[in-house]
C-alpha cells in the first residue's frame, strides 16, 4: 500500500512519465472500469463503498500517527484477503467466465452455419408462440460458449431433438418436467426440469421480476447463454442475454432477437430491459 502512494506521487510530480507508465494507467483504468461495470447494480456496490471508507480511514490514521488504529485496520486488511473473495465470488466466477469467452474457442462452439440457426430459431420461436398460447409458463436456456453440464446434471436427461412440440409438452402444466428450465445444446435438449441459480439481484428486480426471470437473469449473467422466458401470469415472451431482460417480445421481434444474439461470436452486448 505504502509502495502504491509513493509510485502515485511520482507519478503525478512527473518523475517517471515513461510510455510505459501510461500504458500502466491506462491497464489499471480499464480494470477499474470493468470491475465497476460488473458490480454494478448489485450489493458488492455497498460492500466496495465500506471497503474504501476503511482506507480512507487507514490512511487518515497514518498521517495522524494513530498507532492503535493502524494496527487494528492492518488486521483486518489481513483479514480481508480471505473474505473478500468469499463475499464477492459470485462477481468473480462471473468475471472469470467473461474472460473465459474471449478466446477463439468461443468461436467453435456457438452454432456456425445460418441454416441451422434459422432451424433452431424456427422450432424456439414456435414453442414459446404454443406456450404461450397454452397460457403456460417456460424456462428455455440456450447453452453457447460456456458449458451448462453443471446446471443439466440437476435435472433429467432427454437428449431428444430439438422440436417445439417436444418443448411445449415438457412445460404443460400436467408434466412432471414442467417445473425448472430445460437446457438446449446446439439442435439438442440435453435436460428437463433443471436447477437455475438465483443470484442476489437489486431490490427493485426483486419486486418487478418473479421467479423465472430472476433465474434467468442470473444464468445470463453468469454465463454467455441465452434464456427465453414465458410468463404463465400474463403469456408475454422475454429474452434474458448478459444479465440484461427484454420483454414483451412479438413473433417478429423474438425471431429478429434469437437470430441476432445465436449469430454473434462474441457475449451479447447489454441490452435495455424493459417490463415484461
Amino acid at each position: 500500500m505504502d509502495r502504491f502512494a509513493e509510485e502515485l506521487a511520482n507519478l503525478l510530480r512527473g518523475q517517471c512519465c515513461g510510455w510505459n507508465n501510461a500504458v500502466d494507467v491506462l491497464i489499471v483504468a480499464v480494470f477499474i472500469y470493468y470491475v465497476l461495470a460488473l458490480i454494478r447494480g448489485t450489493r458488492a456496490v455497498q460492500l466496495l463503498i465500506g471497503v474504501l471508507v476503511l482506507v480512507l480511514i487507514y490512511w487518515t490514521a497514518t498521517l495522524l500517527r494513530l498507532t492503535i488504529t493502524t494496527i487494528l485496520l492492518q488486521a483486518l486488511f489481513a483479514l480481508a484477503l480471505v473474505a473478500i473473495p468469499v463475499v464477492f465470488q459470485p462477481e468473480l466466477r462471473r468475471a472469470l467466465g467473461q474472460l473465459g469467452q474471449l478466446g477463439p474457442l468461443n468461436r467453435l462452439l456457438v452454432p456456425g452455419s445460418e441454416e441451422e440457426v434459422e432451424g433452431i430459431v424456427d422450432e424456439l420461436v414456435r414453442a414459446a408462440l404454443l406456450i404461450s398460447e397454452a397460457k403456460h409458463g417456460a424456462l428455455i436456456v440456450l447453452e453457447r460458449a460456456t458449458g451448462l453440464q453443471d446446471y443439466s446434471e440437476t435435472g433429467v436427461p432427454v437428449n431428444g431433438k430439438l422440436t417445439a412440440e417436444l418443448l411445449a409438452s415438457i412445460f404443460m402444466t400436467r408434466s412432471p418436467l414442467h417445473d425448472g428450465a430445460v437446457i438446449v445444446r446446439g439442435a439438442q435438449i440435453l435436460a428437463a426440469a433443471c436447477l437455475l441459480p438465483l443470484e442476489e439481484t437489486a431490490e427493485r428486480t426483486v419486486h418487478r421480476y418473479g421467479m423465472r426471470h430472476r433465474a434467468a437473469l442470473s444464468i445470463s449473467a453468469q454465463t454467455d447463454a441465452i434464456v427465453i422466458v414465458v410468463s404463465e401470469e400474463t403469456q408475454a415472451i422475454s429474452i434474458a442475454a448478459g444479465g440484461r431482460i427484454i420483454g414483451a417480445l412479438d413473433e417478429e421481434r423474438l425471431r429478429r432477437v434469437l437470430t441476432s444474439l445465436l449469430r454473434s461470436r462474441i457475449q451479447p452486448l447489454p441490452f435495455r430491459s424493459k417490463a415484461s
